[in-house]
């Protein structure tokens, strides 16, 4: 079959690869779209230190079950699913009080075996969830990075009516942005550098400022006089950023690391103690979360289809990352249409 294989860094190939081995209680699943996202980037790049070549990458993924092998889910041949991509060991503490999603030696489908850019995987039944009959299949290729927003959403204590402000406008950064307006923010700043981004930012009707010309924390103080917004959702991973989060969150606000800072960065400790803000960390979701985006797509999927900018068939896949790195390319989320 074919897949789209990272064989070394900076390199990836679409190859032809054996076809997966059928196993008990799981479901063959004839892949449609899937997603690239930062974790891909990293992969690509030789960074990530799990990722090992050669390896079919993609954890973002719909697809259709082919065939099912022992299943007691109720999955039959023909239904469009999602899956939950993580994978818990089950027996270290967090397994074991509940909280798998944070295992101590977490591996995900895609970064630790191979994952979904690909014509077929075998997926464990127990991990898979139908797709509402009215949502797109690019839309349900956005579940997995929505069920980001939903883990972040709970870890931040979102109210109704909060002011909510985001630093970065990548893929994670608008999604988080949708869910805060559908949920009921009163009021959604969004930062980044890059200029397209906050364009698009723009046009799905969002207040967008450039760092560059104008700092966030400036911005903020000079619309809440001086008060600061309610949360923060830091979704860059920049240092910048994290200098800048706590002077952004009011008194007693609240700021949400969905963005995971691959390096330490500077925090202003002494604003989170004066200003007695809470600091909450969020790094992917749990298995319910994950559910819970998959039902929610579809009541937001006329906000979700703008995100995707552009698609790619798996067959010409092989420098899509040049494509993303290029900055005339303007990519925001960038799909593989797996079926082509």
């Amino acid at each position: 079959m074919k897949a789209l294989v990272y064989t070394a860094p900076s390199k990836v190939e679409v190859r032809e690869v054996p076809a997966p081995a059928p196993r008990d209680h799981a479901a063959k699943i004839r892949m449609r779209y899937c997603g690239v996202c930062g974790t891909d980037i990293a992969i690509h790049a030789g960074k990530h230190p799990r990722a090992k070549a050669p390896l079919v990458i993609g954890h973002e993924f719909v697809g259709v079950v082919e065939e099912v092998r022992g299943g007691t889910r109720g999955f039959e041949p023909g239904d469009r699913v999602v899956a939950y991509p993580l994978l818990s060991c089950g027996t270290c503490r967090p397994c074991r009080t509940g909280t798998p999603h944070v295992c101590e030696t977490l591996k995900l489908i895609g970064i630790d075996c191979d994952g979904a850019m690909a014509d077929y995987a075998w997926v464990d039944e127990q991990v898979l969830f139908k797709v509402d009959d009215t949502l797109s299949d690019q839309v349900a290729a956005l579940v997995e990075p929505l069920a980001v927003i939903v883990r972040s959403m709970h870890q931040a204590r979102f109210q109704l009516l909060d002011s909510v402000a985001i630093t970065g406008a990548g893929p994670i950064g608008v999604l988080t942005a949708i869910v805060a307006r559908h949920s009921g923010a009163s009021r959604i700043v969004i930062s980044d550098v890059d200029e397209a981004r906050l364009q698009l930012c723009r046009t799905l009707g969002f207040e967008a400022v450039n760092g560059r010309d104008h700092g966030l924390a400036e911005h903020v103080r000079d619309i809440t006089n001086g008060e600061g917004v309610d949360v923060v959702f830091e979704c860059s991973g920049a240092e910048s950023a994290a200098a800048e989060m706590t002077r952004i969150a009011r008194v007693g606000g609240r700021i949400c690391m969905t963005g995971v800072h691959k390096i330490p960065h500077a925090v202003d400790l002494r604003e989170l103690n004066f200003k007695e803000q809470s600091l909450y960390g969020s790094r992917v979701y749990t298995q319910h979360e994950f559910g819970q985006a998959a039902a929610y797509a579809a009541q937001i999927s006329d906000d979700l289809e703008k995100v995707v900018t552009q698609v790619v068939p798996l067959s010409g896949s092989a420098d899509i990352f040049e494509m993303i790195a290029d900055p005339s390319s303007q990519t925001l989320k960038v799909l593989v249409d797996c079926a082509n």
